[in-house]
């Protein structure tokens, strides 16, 4: 069973690595290309390109005039510890034992626009670039068409070695779009987490975010290896709301804070 994530756009400002059991992206290959093709944009480029702001489109510009595959541990950080934000705040990597870490590692993974697939002590360089980016790129018009089935059929390869063939789907709509499941040859189940008031439920993105980084902290923290295991999670007053549930989402709900 594989935990998938999304990334995050807020990262952390510390870019050294935290331990010595890093790993390094299995498609560096594939975001070094990309990467090409983002050198040739000047900053106004980029931000028109990304939808962001002169600042940050300048910050981006730098680093990726400054990027290259071949980074050590001095200058890169782990992934689960260098992306911040609200699913990043749920997960609370910082607070893992080293068994924690070595499930994690084993686990879960995050989607990546400019790395395709990372795991957890994958090392990385802070990047901007959301999976729905229109790039022009050699194999088509977006990241979607770049990545193909390049993702899918890394997660087919790791999830040989499970022996619940289930991907937990924690990442967000654009992301998860990159995955094409009708090849995955595996259970693809979302967890959905809602907010109640006034007797209607709905989904709030700030609590949702949060919720899926603490449902891949409730699956590292209880060892779950089984689909079914995760119908405890009961984090932050979240319950399993099985009569809006089905095979394929598990919802969750609690009364709004």
């Amino acid at each position: 069973m594989l935990t998938v994530l999304s990334p995050a756009k807020k990262l952390t400002k510390e870019c050294t690595a935290i331990g010595s059991a890093h790993t390094k992206p299995v498609f560096l290959s594939q975001s070094e290309t990309l990467v090409n093709v983002l050198k040739s944009y000047d900053p106004p480029g980029l931000a028109s390109l990304m939808g962001i702001s002169e600042k940050l489109s300048e910050l981006n510009w730098e680093r990726y005039q400054s990027w290259t595959s071949n980074f050590s541990a001095d200058l890169a950080r782990e992934a689960m510890y260098l992306f911040k934000g609200d699913t990043y705040d749920g997960l609370n990597a910082e607070t893992f034992n080293e068994s924690d870490i070595s499930f994690a590692q084993d686990n879960i993974r995050i989607l990546s626009g400019l790395y395709g697939v990372l795991r957890p002590l994958d090392l990385m360089l802070p990047y901007r670039l959301e999976m729905g980016t229109k790039l022009q790129n050699s194999t088509g018009k977006n990241l979607y068409e770049f990545w193909g089935d390049q993702l899918s059929n890394e997660l087919i390869k790791e999830l040989k070695s499970h022996k619940d063939k289930t991907i937990i789907n924690c990442a967000s709509n654009e992301y998860f779009k990159s995955i094409d499941n009708s090849g995955l040859n595996a259970e693809v189940v979302t967890p959905v987490f809602k907010e109640l008031k006034n007797g209607k439920s709905r989904i709030i993105s700030f609590y949702a975010k949060k919720a899926r980084g603490m449902m891949a902290r409730f699956i590292v923290d209880n060892r779950i290896d089984k689909t079914d295991q995760i119908l405890d999670f009961n984090l932050a007053g979240y319950k399993y709301d099985s009569a809006s549930s089905d095979k394929n989402k598990l919802v969750f709900t609690r009364i709004q804070p």
